[in-house]
């Protein structure tokens, strides 16, 4: 007999959500196995040094000491700044980590930031169309002046899922604006 597959449980919409800043560059991550080893990847591919995207597994690399202290488990972030998507008219790169539940409120190594929470509470399309306005109004928060930022982020805590929105062409996928 065919093996039964249940419908999963459908998580509430208006739970707790947190809302931050969706920062234009490229996705990576660094994985720490539990035996030590260091990994660098795009959000497609394992990257190297020598094979890289935008510079980050070089980064990393050179950073490994104070990145190890992240600790085991996959570490995702967006890494972002000089020559990456909007530049953010920064004048290096930077590596912002995305799990905010997890690194707001520790020590994280100094090469590291986490994204900005512009928001945190029940989910509502207002916290979101606020967040979103409140960018447009005051810039960037990630990088204080920048007045072009991309967009929002919303995790939706019960569904353990992300959502973007982005100020401009939203409507349309990120495939068609080429």
């Amino acid at each position: 007999m065919k093996e039964f597959v249940p419908f999963g449980k459908i998580p509430r919409l208006s739970r707790n959500c947190v809302i931050s800043e969706k920062i234009d560059g490229t996705n990576a991550s660094i994985t720490i196995t539990e035996d030590g080893e260091f990994l660098t990847a795009s959000r497609t591919r394992w990257i190297t040094p020598a094979d890289d995207n935008y510079g980050f597994s070089r980064w990393a690399h050179e950073h490994k000491d104070e990145l190890m202290q992240l600790g085991e488990g996959s570490h995702f972030g967006e890494w972002w700044g000089l020559g990456i998507q909007r530049g953010y008219d920064q004048k290096e790169k930077r590596f912002s980590l995305f799990n905010t539940s997890r690194w707001c409120n520790v020590e994280l190594p100094e090469c590291c930031d986490v994204v900005p929470v512009l928001y945190s509470g029940i989910f509502t399309s207002t916290a979101v169309d606020d967040c979103l306005e409140q960018l447009l109004l005051k810039g960037s928060v990630a990088a204080p002046g920048f007045m072009r930022p991309e967009g929002v982020i919303v995790y939706q805590v019960a569904g353990r899922c992300y959502f973007k929105k982005t100020i401009e062409k939203d409507e349309s996928p990120k495939s068609k604006e080429m």
